[in-house]
């Protein structure tokens, strides 16, 4: 599967995003309920570095994806993606950022075309774009059917096939080859690869981790709210 990959674009980008780092976390606390799923956890993602997370499950890797995403808010720590204050203005921030995971971000009622024209038309892409994401996807023949009818591995496509279009200055990923078939898996593959190449920070949350390991540059593990480093890949 080939994709191109644009180079994302920049968005007014200062302070420690300028000096390289797409992810500046410190000390940051998150609470799901009464659960702290991160307990002052620490982490730094370079523009163009491909980071592993790992951890047991339940372990909070899930969450801190989703706070880097701007989508579940921390209650207290500095974080700074892209750089900007991702506490006080996480819509500055959304999007530039795409999450790959089990929720595709598509609107149920609508076609697999229709989605990607939408998202294709937020950032200025030609329509012939979303044909030639559908086909390296492999959706052509599902391209009229309503995104809620897909399978999961189609969903799963339906995703990538997104990210394919709205190339990010930070890519997480969560699980994002599961139900994927074998062309599926090699296009979340290069997908990682071309990210980093064109100086996306990416973050990759996954339990396949000896099929990952080559795509990233290092390895850290979430355990007990908090994130420690292991020894780099390479």
């Amino acid at each position: 599967m080939s994709i191109a990959i644009a180079r994302p674009r920049s968005a007014g980008c200062t302070g420690v995003a300028a000096a390289g780092e797409a992810v500046r976390m410190r000390g940051v606390v998150c609470l799901l309920g009464r659960f702290a799923a991160l307990a002052g956890a620490d982490l730094t993602v370079r523009r163009g570095e491909t980071v592993l997370v790992t951890g047991a499950n339940g372990a909070g890797k899930t969450t801190l994806l989703r706070v880097l995403a701007g989508l579940t808010p921390v209650v207290d720590g500095s974080l700074i993606v892209l750089g900007k204050d991702l506490r006080r203005d996480p819509r500055a921030v959304r999007r530039r950022v795409t999450l790959l995971g089990q929720d595709s971000g598509c609107y149920e009622d609508l076609s697999v075309r229709a989605n990607l024209r939408f998202f294709a038309e937020l950032d200025g892409r030609h329509r012939s774009d979303v044909e030639d994401v559908l086909e390296q996807v492999g959706l052509l023949e599902e391209a009229d059917r309503a995104h809620r009818l897909l399978s999961t591995g189609q969903r799963r496509r339906c995703a990538l096939a997104v990210a394919m279009l709205r190339p990010p200055e930070l890519l997480l990923l969560d699980e994002a080859h599961a139900s994927l078939d074998a062309a599926g898996r090699v296009g979340v593959d290069t997908l990682v690869r071309q990210a980093a190449v064109a100086g996306s920070g990416v973050v990759v949350v996954s339990h396949e981790v000896e099929r990952v390991r080559p795509l990233v540059d290092r390895e850290v593990v979430v355990d007990n709210g908090t994130i420690r480093a292991l020894a780099g890949p390479r």
